[in-house]
């Protein structure tokens, strides 16, 4: 009588060891002390006609992208055909800047402005049909997606600093509320760039935030009697104070602009002078 052979079961599979993550090479790491030169994040910001893209032009060998056509009294490089956001992203994209020190977009409020266009065209709604306006998404998720647009704006600039170029915005100005936690609420000059009150998606505080130095350009007045008074002259002010925003990472106290021409906050803050 035959009796089946009884196969033996096979042995229990070992578990697979993950692989080791490769050590990085020491070689890739240094520490150093001392300051580092090299290309600035800056924001410009201020009233219309005060002189923002003049200042803007005595910085090293600039190049604009005047997406506002604010350069046309000045004899300024510029780049022309620039008309959406595709267009400006494609343009920080490419070597067209390659030559310059400095790229110089004028305005980032109109910047916002094609950020918002852009996103209307190619950003449906969750449904899946388009919308025509920021509302049309629902509560606060159009200023998210706009936010999340020009993140990718802020991109492409630090590419260009990577390279080796400083960046400038140019803004204008906008009054905000100001939440006081130890007192009244007040009001203070800001860049006009998308700030909802909740904080959230708040363009404005991400540039403030990018930026190595925001400077407020202002007129020099004094309020007596319910009116302002001034003889025209202008501070560019590079430190926050109660009536505006501001911050530097090098300098700290406000410097007189005394002509279309005064370059004197670019020897301050690429020539390290506090």
């Amino acid at each position: 009588m035959n009796t089946a052979q009884k196969i033996p079961p096979p042995p229990p599979r070992r578990a697979a060891t993950p692989a080791a993550t490769p050590a990085a090479s020491p070689s890739r790491f240094a520490i150093r002390s001392g300051r580092v030169a090299g290309p600035q994040r800056i924001v410009i910001y201020g009233p219309g006609g005060i002189g923002k893209t003049s200042l803007a032009a005595r910085a090293p060998k600039p190049v604009f992208l005047d997406v506002e056509s604010g350069t046309r009294a000045l004899d300024v490089p510029r780049v022309e055909g620039i008309e959406t956001f595709a267009d400006l992203r494609a343009c920080l994209q490419g070597d067209l800047l390659d030559g310059y020190e400095t790229v110089v977009l004028d305005s980032a409020t109109r910047a916002e402005e094609l950020a918002v266009a852009h996103t209307l065209a190619t950003v449906p709604h969750e449904k899946g049909h388009r919308v025509t306006s920021v509302e049309g998404y629902g509560f606060g998720k159009g200023l998210q997606h706009v936010y999340d647009t020009f993140l990718h704006l802020l991109q492409d600039l630090d590419a260009q600093v990577r390279r080796g170029r400083s960046v400038i915005l140019i803004a204008h100005d906008c009054t905000a509320d100001v939440p006081n936690p130890v007192g009244e609420d007040f009001i203070r000059f800001e860049p006009h760039l998308q700030s909802p009150k909740s904080g959230k998606a708040s363009i404005r505080n991400r540039v403030v935030q990018w930026a190595d130095h925001v400077l407020f350009v202002g007129y020099d007045v004094v309020a007596k009697d319910r009116k302002g008074r001034g003889a025209g002259t202008r501070t560019i002010w590079p430190v926050e104070r109660p009536d505006h925003v501001a911050k530097s990472r090098t300098l700290c106290e406000p410097l007189p602009f005394t002509a279309a021409d005064d370059g004197a906050i670019w020897t301050r803050i690429f020539g390290g002078v506090r």
